[in-house]
């Protein structure tokens, strides 16, 4: 049976009330876990408030 290991990373979204991604640095982020054998499950936001994101939560996982 294949064991995995998760990883939760949370990306804090600029901007006087948040919801402001730099694509750049969010991409780098993705990368940089990529390359350490972390594979991409899911990414989701953390509303606040008409339409604005707090964080952006990204969830990996690699095999053990």
């Amino acid at each position: 049976m294949e064991q995995w290991s998760y990883k939760t990373v949370k990306y804090k979204t600029g901007g006087f009330l948040g919801g402001k991604v730099d694509e750049e640095e969010f991409e780098d982020l993705l990368n940089s876990y990529g390359y350490e054998g972390w594979e991409l499950v899911s990414c989701f936001d953390t509303s606040v408030s008409q339409g604005q994101s707090r964080d952006v939560i990204a969830i990996f996982k690699r095999k053990v």
